[in-house]
């Protein structure tokens, strides 16, 4: 009898599985995969993902595989270019991109070394009931050819957007969105640099940045209603893409492709109930999200720990489980729904006026530009930044004090 089995064992569940072992809790975590194995999904960690990391004592072991760490970045929205260098605080920087083999690798190895039980190559077949209540799971070792039933007091589904704990137990879903963009992506040889680069340019969205093997990570994004244009000729729309950002393209076309592209174009946003009698959700599988602001691997680190908090105080009695995993589901909806709303506008190639302005704005203040991207990545308070008085003080016109006309 565990107290806990979480089905995946990928970003969402390795954390939460090894976070719920650091507080003594006997778990099993199961997944088809063998590790280390790549994935096809989007692997940068910015946007308080990598304080997290440093928090559990990953973020150098992270860096160790070979993916740098992003203390420079540069947003480019047609408008202008904001960019900023020295973005880390206390030896944590504003991003990092590790490769799946290298991330997951790290997260299964921590989870273990905490004292989760890992069993990979194993398939879930189906959850075990009793009543309405999830008991356990039933599968086996797909090599061995193995099949047994485990229980637990709480079964996790960090099993991505498509979800089979989800689909069992009929968990509902609110904020739906159908997928408003298609993306796909690649790796290039031999691209220097050293930063994180967004730009949203003529209906494109792209964001790159270094990874592990010297190789330089660059994701394209175009509205859902394009995809058939694409798909017909993916490396030649992909390359006109970058064109519209000049200094991108240009340093990509000098260098050489060292991959294949991936597809992404199930990028639908919803956020699901995430528990209900004897199950919980976490990352993905409660709350996916466009691509767009590239939230899913740090957001789901933050939804590991608020889930870990729950169930930690439902297995040692400090609350009722059912009241634990309710105040999950409010923290974590508090936690994402602005970024979530944000998302789904910005995923339309949208930007407020307000935005535009604050740009304009912080173009040519340095210092200013760099507390904007410090607080926007979670390294720096956000309300002291976005403060009233503070945002006047930047807004007023040069030379002139804040609130004089």
């Amino acid at each position: 009898m565990y107290d806990a089995i979480v089905i995946g064992a990928r970003c969402g569940g390795a954390a939460t599985a090894m976070l719920l072992a650091r507080r003594g809790h006997r778990v099993l975590v199961v997944d088809r995969a063998m590790f280390p194995s790549d994935i096809p999904h989007g692997h940068l960690i910015h946007h308080g993902g990598p304080k997290r990391l440093a928090s559990w004592g990953l973020l150098e072991r992270i860096v160790a595989t070979g993916a740098p760490a992003i203390t420079s970045m540069s947003s480019d929205l047609g408008d202008c270019t904001l960019a900023s260098a020295e973005l880390s605080v206390d030896g944590v920087p504003v991003a990092c991109g590790p490769r799946r083999t290298a991330l997951d690798r790290v997260l299964t190895e921590a989870a273990v070394e905490a004292g989760a039980e890992l069993r990979e190559g194993f398939s879930v077949e189906a959850l075990t009931m009793e009543g309405d209540r999830v008991v356990g799971i039933r599968g086996g070792d797909r090599r061995a050819g193995t099949k047994v039933t485990e229980r637990a007091a709480i079964t996790i589904g960090a099993d991505g957007r498509n979800s089979h704990v989800a689909r069992a137990v009929g968990a509902a879903e609110y904020e739906q969105v159908p997928s408003l963009t298609c993306w796909y992506f690649s790796y290039w040889a031999e691209v220097p640099s050293d930063s994180l680069e967004l730009y949203d340019r003529h209906g494109r969205a792209m964001f790159a940045f270094p990874t592990n093997d010297d190789l330089f990570a660059v994701f394209v994004a175009w509205p859902a209603s394009e995809l058939g244009v694409v798909r017909a000729d993916i490396e030649r729309q992909f390359l006109a893409a970058l064109d519209g950002a000049p200094a991108l393209g240009e340093r990509v076309r000098a260098g050489r492709r060292a991959d294949r592209f991936y597809g992404a174009t199930d990028v639908r946003s919803f956020m699901r109930k995430p528990y209900g009698p004897g199950w919980a959700l976490v990352g993905d599988a409660g709350c996916h999200k466009d691509p767009y602001l590239a939230l899913g691997v740090a957001d789901a680190f933050r939804d590991a720990e608020l889930l870990a908090d729950a169930i930690d105080a439902g297995l040692t009695g400090r609350a009722p489980m059912n009241d634990a995993l309710a105040d999950y589901e409010r923290r974590r909806n508090e936690a994402t729904m602005p970024d979530y709303r944000l998302n789904v506008a910005r995923a339309q190639f949208t930007v407020s006026p307000q935005e535009r302005a604050l740009r304009a704005a912080l173009y040519g203040n340095a210092e200013a530009t760099r507390q904007f991207f410090l607080a926007v990545e979670g390294l720096a308070p956000r309300e002291a930044f976005f403060a009233r008085e503070n945002l006047d003080r930047i807004m007023a016109p040069r030379g002139q004090p804040a609130g004089v006309a």
